[in-house]
């Protein structure tokens, strides 16, 4: 009975004490925040990154587009001409089909793994070249930690904590390009 008396006479102050030292560690803690979607999407840099996956994309679409095409092509040449074609003819013809729609089927792959290759190229030389920058602003202003949106999975922050914008105009000044707009 005289143990619970104490542990019950401590426990509050136990815990008086557990919350003023976490809000003293609070206090004492920076955290700057930056969007890299943001980045990539604002700055000079990123833009380019974002223009040449476009680009890529656009061309293999319209590869795509073509090879489509010269299926339909055969598909209706196949489905007009079966009654008149030679037995061999048809026999070549659905051949020629087939090949073309492997070789469509084999071209989308290679595409998707070519651009998805290149799109991490690309996204890992610009994440090298803005750690510098993130790091130069975390040290000159003081920031114990710099979280990710993107990848932090913060439901809130203040965007008094945001360096996005610092971090934009430092990386498209280190690349001399007029800042992004």
């Amino acid at each position: 009975m005289r143990q619970s008396k104490s542990v019950v006479k401590i426990l509050p102050l136990a815990l008086a004490v557990l919350f003023v030292t976490a809000g003293l560690a609070q206090q004492a803690s920076k955290i700057a925040a930056i969007n890299s979607q943001e980045v990539l999407e604002k700055s000079v840099e990123g833009k380019k990154v974002i223009s040449r996956l476009q680009e890529r994309d656009r061309k293999n679409q319209t590869e795509l587009a073509k090879l489509d095409e010269d299926i339909r092509g055969l598909e209706t040449r196949l489905s007009t001409q079966r009654l008149t074609l030679s037995e061999e003819a048809l026999i070549q013809l659905s051949s020629d089909l087939d090949k073309k729609k492997k070789d469509r089927t084999r071209y989308a792959e290679d595409a998707m793994r070519d651009i998805q290759e290149l799109q991490v190229r690309l996204y890992t030389k610009l994440q090298n070249e803005l750690l510098p920058i993130i790091e130069a602003i975390g040290k000159e202003k003081g920031y114990d930690m710099i979280l990710d949106l993107g990848k932090s999975g913060a439901v809130y922050f203040n965007p008094g904590i945001d360096i996005t914008n610092d971090v934009i105009k430092r990386y498209d000044a280190s690349k001399g390009t007029p800042a992004a707009k």
